[in-house]
Order: C-alpha cells, then structure tokens, then sequence
C-alpha cells in the first residue's frame, strides 16, 4: 500500500521521459505483473499554461490504467502547488515529484536533481504540495548530487516528516547519470531510517535481481526504468519467480539454473511489437514513425536477423510501412520454422 492506494504486485513501472507515454503504459499494464505506472516527467508550469499542449498530452490517460501516478517537475512551491491540485482533479491515485532527473536542461532550471542541494526549497515543496492533495504524494530522488554530497537519508526523513506517503530511490548520484553501479546499501539505508514505504531502483535487469535488492535492501517495492522498454515482459516474470520461490537468496541459488518464469518467444516477440505498433497507430499518436523507431533498437534486441529489421524499420517512410516491414520480417521467420520443425 502508497497511503490508501494498493500497490500489487510490488512493482513500479519508473517515469521515462520520451518512453511512458499512455501507449506504452497501458501496453505494459496488458502485459501483466506491474502494480503501479508513472507518466513521463512533468514541468508543473506547464501543466498551469492553459496552452501547453506536451504537458495536457504526459497527463492524458485511460481508465484500464489505475492505479497511475503523475510525476510533475518544478523548483516553485507554490506551482507545485497548483499543479498537483489540477492532477489530482485530473484523476490520478498518486502525485509524485521529481528530484531524481540529471538533465543539464532539467538541473538548470533547479528542477529534478538540481533541487538536491536545497532541502530547505525541497521541504518547502513538500508541505505545499502535500497540503494541496488528499491523494497520496511521493517522491523519486537520487542519493544526493555526488559522492561528497549525499542526502538521500535525510532527504527521506524529511519526506517522511512533511507527510508523504512513500519515497523512491535511485541509487545513483547526479554526477553518475546513468554509468556506474547503482548503491544498493542507500535503499537499505533509507529503508532503516523510516517507517514510510521505501522503492528502490537501479541495475534490476532480471526478476533474480528484482528479489536481490529486496533481500539486501529490505525495500518494500522495486521500480524498473530501462530494463522495460527492452524486455516488456520483466514485471510479469517477476511475478512468476517470486511466486515460485519467494526472495530467499538460497532458493534462488538453486534454481539459478532452471528459472521459474516465461521466456518470451520469437512468435511472441513478434506479437508484442506488432501490438504496440498498431496501438500507436490506433491511438493516432503524432509522431508514431518516430516512436517506432526509437524503440525498434529495444524490441529487437535477442531476434535473430534483428539488425536486418532494424535497418528496414529506420528507413521506412510512414508508421503503416513500418508496421508491414515488421509483419513480413516475422512472418517469414516463423514460416521457415515451421517448414524446419
């Protein structure tokens, strides 16, 4: 549970920007195994511009996708404020801020994780936002803005004391980015130092390291980012390898080797990227080509031939002829399959 808010599985889908858009989310939720989606960060100034078409288009969402969580992005308590408000009345279950982008773009304007080198700002976020909503409010943050600055302890005593209802590490600094390892003694950290809900994420590339952290770390929820849009099917996978052998480290020794989950096959690579293509298509998304191709490179990965399709994909000139190119690569594929089998 996130305040009144059911979370199960334990399973987060992370705020992407460019990746978690409603198509993507609801083709996550269809795939089964993820207890919570995020939107794509979300500049709460632009959510107060009547105009700001890109943020109406981060916070538009369906029904099929509760529970569902608005990450919104600023430095101003007072549009924090206001923002999280029109959120809440927008009808999402949770309100999420984002301390936790490295973005130069993003930093300089003392938003994401620029913020982290002004708690007094970011505890003034907290109660401003946390008086506007009855939903729950959480917040994503990294461990601090490198390894001589690091505050995500006492970050999260902070948001624990102004009310919030769970907190979300990135066990990384801001200074990493996105390289080196994630922390996971942070988690554990945090995770002893309140009694809130503690979300760790960083380096969970497998349900066998989705239940690594949560036996090391003691997190009561894991979020994965990049690992989803490559394999779309981890949140269902770890629902089947906890459900068979729970997060004790010497089950999970022993079946290191027979792995008690579904492997995706070629025919179902195949209907999952057609799936979302075609709903990208459906949805009338407004720049479906492009979207295709951004995540053509992530949805091919592990298909034999992938680099050929790749190629095909990149040089269509509409989303239907990139649609078709998928059908006939695979079609063909599995033909041959079945004339060998």
């Amino acid at each position: 549970m996130i305040g009144n808010v059911p979370i199960a599985p334990a399973t987060v889908l992370a705020p992407m920007a460019g990746v978690t858009d409603t198509v993507f989310r609801r083709f996550i939720r269809n795939l089964g195994g993820c207890g919570l989606i995020m939107t794509e960060f979300t500049s709460a100034d632009g959510v107060l511009r009547a105009k700001d078409q890109k943020a109406k288009r981060y916070l538009h969402f369906y029904e099929d996708e509760h529970p569902i969580s608005a990450q919104l992005f600023g430095s101003n308590p007072q549009v924090m404020h206001d923002a999280a408000r029109m959120v809440e009345d927008l009808g999402f279950d949770l309100v999420d801020l984002n301390l936790g982008c490295p973005a130069k773009k993003v930093v300089k304007c003392n938003g994401g994780s620029g913020l982290l080198r002004d708690l007094p700002l970011i505890g003034e976020i907290f109660r401003s936002v946390r008086k506007a909503v009855s939903v729950p409010f959480t917040v994503k943050f990294r461990a601090g803005w490198n390894d001589d600055e690091i505050v995500c302890v006492e970050l999260a005593k902070m948001a624990e004391d102004c009310g919030l209802a769970a907190v979300a590490l990135h066990a990384r600094t801001r200074e990493q980015g996105y390289s080196g390892n994630a922390r996971w003694e942070w988690i554990a950290a945090i995770k002893q130092a309140v009694k809130i809900p503690v979300i760790g994420n960083g380096d969970i590339r497998t349900p066998e390291d989705a239940c690594a952290m949560v036996a090391q770390t003691g997190c009561d929820a894991v979020m994965i980012g990049r690992s989803a849009p490559a394999n779309p099917w981890i949140f269902r996978q770890i629902e089947q390898y906890t459900a068979a052998v729970g997060t004790n480290a010497d089950d999970r020794r022993l079946t290191v080797n027979s792995r008690p989950y579904d492997e995706p096959s070629e025919a179902d690579r195949y209907q999952m990227i057609r799936t979302y293509f075609r709903m990208l298509i459906e949805e009338g998304f407004r720049d479906a080509e492009g979207k295709m191709k951004q995540f053509a490179s992530w949805f091919t990965h592990g298909v034999p031939g992938g680099a050929a399709l790749r190629k095909q994909i990149y040089e269509a000139k509409s989303a239907p002829e990139i649609l078709t190119r998928v059908e006939e690569f695979f079609e063909a594929r599995l033909a041959a399959v079945q004339v060998l089998s």
